[in-house]
């Protein structure tokens, strides 16, 4: 399948991480909710050198984020999610020259709420679909999502070759904020921030020349604790150990190994694209790829900290910026996270 266009959304509002500090400190959730070692971590975390610089947010009342109850962060998910979704796919139709009506699909993934219908219903209204556009909504798959998203989008266009197939993955992380005195509960809280990426795919070639293949999956299901949401109090709450870094740069290996061996022919991987899960993770990452430049997804990680399964999106559009795979070799797109699992694929022209 190829790419006819990618682009991205981010909310209105961007705070610093010393902006969020200040915003969480006068939180009763913090001052009265956390011990005193847990505040101090949180403001560490906050004003330290956390590879984060700023972060956006889709709720609307960021100075009450951790004093929403469930409904309230519920209804801001209903409405931020859909927005954010908009806000990408809209200039990704324009990119490829495409009117809404031109959709033949449209693939939604998100973990950080829950609608039904899914958040597809909404962007189809919003942007004004035909009514007999495929709608496929995928919940449940955590910061990976992008990749398998994709994978169902090359699904539908083997099937279905002439048809234009949109593919948006969207997270309002804020709407899923959690806070208590476990490390890794604070750590997601200064870490996460919102965004939507969305691209258009065809089974031709397009103006970026651009082609997804060789997809593949690794899941260690007896990882599974030690990154995922569980329910408490009604709201999501996110489990991260320590261990997450680790677990994720082996995996990242594992799969790049499986790849090369299964098609020792193939064209050269240049570049890795991986997902901007955390300083910690990337550095994990690059330690295993010391001759792989992973400036793009440092870069985003930066600018809007971890948005969950639109980051390697993110990551890739940084990278096109200055650089495409040439006709000789291949770029490697890989995310992970719930599960524990990791995905990963090609892209070339």
């Amino acid at each position: 399948m190829y790419l006819h266009a990618l682009a991205t959304a981010n909310p209105i509002l961007s705070l610093t991480q010393a902006e969020c500090w200040n915003i969480a400190r006068e939180s009763a959730a913090v001052r009265d909710g956390l011990t005193r070692r847990s505040q101090l971590i949180l403001r560490t975390i906050l004003r330290g050198d956390s590879g984060v610089a700023s972060r956006q947010f889709g709720v609307s009342e960021i100075e009450r984020i951790f004093d929403l109850d469930t409904d309230e962060l519920n209804a801001e998910f209903r409405r931020a999610a859909p927005e954010l979704a908009h806000a990408a796919l809209a200039p990704a139709l324009a990119q490829a020259g495409l009117a809404p009506t031109d959709l033949d699909a449209l693939v939604i993934c998100t973990c950080t709420g829950y609608l039904c219908p899914g958040v597809t219903s909404y962007v189809a209204e919003q942007l004004g679909l035909r009514p007999d556009a495929y709608l496929q909504d995928l919940a449940g798959l955590g910061c990976g999502a992008a990749i398998p998203a994709l994978r169902s989008v090359d699904g539908i266009l083997a099937r279905n070759p002439d048809a234009v197939v949109a593919c948006v993955a969207v997270e309002v992380c804020s709407a899923a904020f959690y806070l208590d005195d476990d490390p890794g509960v604070i750590i997601s809280a200064c870490l996460f921030g919102d965004g939507a990426a969305a691209t258009i795919w065809r089974g031709q070639p397009g103006p970026t020349g651009l082609r997804c293949h060789g997809f593949d999956t690794l899941h260690d299901p007896a990882n599974r604790d030690q990154i995922r949401f569980e329910h408490r109090n009604g709201k999501l709450r996110n489990l991260l150990t320590s261990t997450v870094p680790e677990l994720a740069a082996h995996a990242v290996a594992d799969l790049h190994a499986r790849t090369v061996a299964s098609a020792p022919s193939a064209r050269p991987i240049t570049r890795i694209v991986p997902h901007s899960g955390g300083k910690d993770v990337i550095d994990a990452v690059a330690a295993k790829f010391p001759d792989h430049d992973l400036t793009p997804t440092r870069e985003i990680l930066r600018r809007h900290g971890n948005m969950s399964s639109p980051s390697v999106l993110f990551a890739l559009e940084e990278a096109l910026k200055t650089d495409v795979p040439t006709d000789t070799t291949d770029w490697w797109l890989v995310a992970f996270g719930a599960g524990f699992s990791a995905h990963s694929c090609r892209l070339g022209v």
